[in-house]
């Protein structure tokens, strides 16, 4: 077959041969090179993602959320959930931990919600011993509902080595959950950001929905 399409482009110079079995040697080359090229390309991309990291953050899963000042039944349900996503979780854990000091009630958040929690040393500002055994990183404490700490702990983690993905869990879902990920999601864009609902809980069962609509309005995976 080669000699014939040799002799095909050496009387004519090309290989615009009317011969069909000419013709067909000149389409199996050419796709064998674009699929070739294709397959080299898959190959990287498999093996670059191979080689990324997932992150998974846990929102403050403290006493005092739980069942502590602020704490709720649902949130009392979701930390065997948690604890198996912790343990079974392949890639980087990192906890928050709302922190407050002793001048609560004169901050901004403590005019709007004045019930004294996660105050810094205190029993309810420690996170749930069976979640803190799991732990191998050091908390981010955050003064606030958004950290732009872990953010930027993020971004920094994704320069050292790309993130694949970022899954949220923890408390609560229309505070500090929908604060965090909204965050991660403006600072890292392309990174598919995840909420995983059955391990959140919110303030009410109905602002628990009413979040992870949210979330998923802003193209936040919501895994429930």
């Amino acid at each position: 077959m080669i000699d014939i399409l040799w002799n095909c482009y050496s009387k004519t110079g090309t290989f615009a041969c009317t011969k069909t079995l000419c013709r067909c040697i000149v389409i199996t080359a050419y796709v064998s090179r674009d699929f070739i090229a294709l397959s080299e390309k898959m190959c990287r991309k498999n093996e670059r993602e191979g080689n990324m990291q997932k992150v998974l953050v846990v929102v403050d899963m403290q006493n005092d959320f739980i069942d502590g000042a602020l704490g709720t039944k649902e949130a009392v349900a979701i930390v065997p959930g948690v604890k198996e996503k912790i343990e079974n979780f392949d890639g980087v854990v990192l906890f928050t931990r709302d922190t407050h000091e002793t001048y609560y009630l004169d901050t901004q958040e403590g005019q709007k919600l004045p019930v004294p929690h996660c105050i810094r040393d205190t029993e309810g500002w420690q996170i749930r011993s069976e979640l803190d055994a799991l732990r191998k990183t050091e908390p981010i404490d955050k003064e606030t509902f958004g950290s732009t700490d872990l953010a930027g702990e993020l971004v920094a983690m994704n320069e050292d080595n790309e993130i694949k993905s970022i899954t949220f869990v923890g408390l609560c879902t229309d505070i500090c959950v929908i604060s965090n990920a909204l965050l991660a999601k403006a600072s890292l864009p392309e990174v598919p950001i995840i909420v995983d609902a059955k391990c959140c809980a919110g303030v009410t069962p109905e602002s628990h929905e009413n979040a992870l609509k949210a979330m998923e309005a802003c193209q936040i995976q919501i895994d429930r």
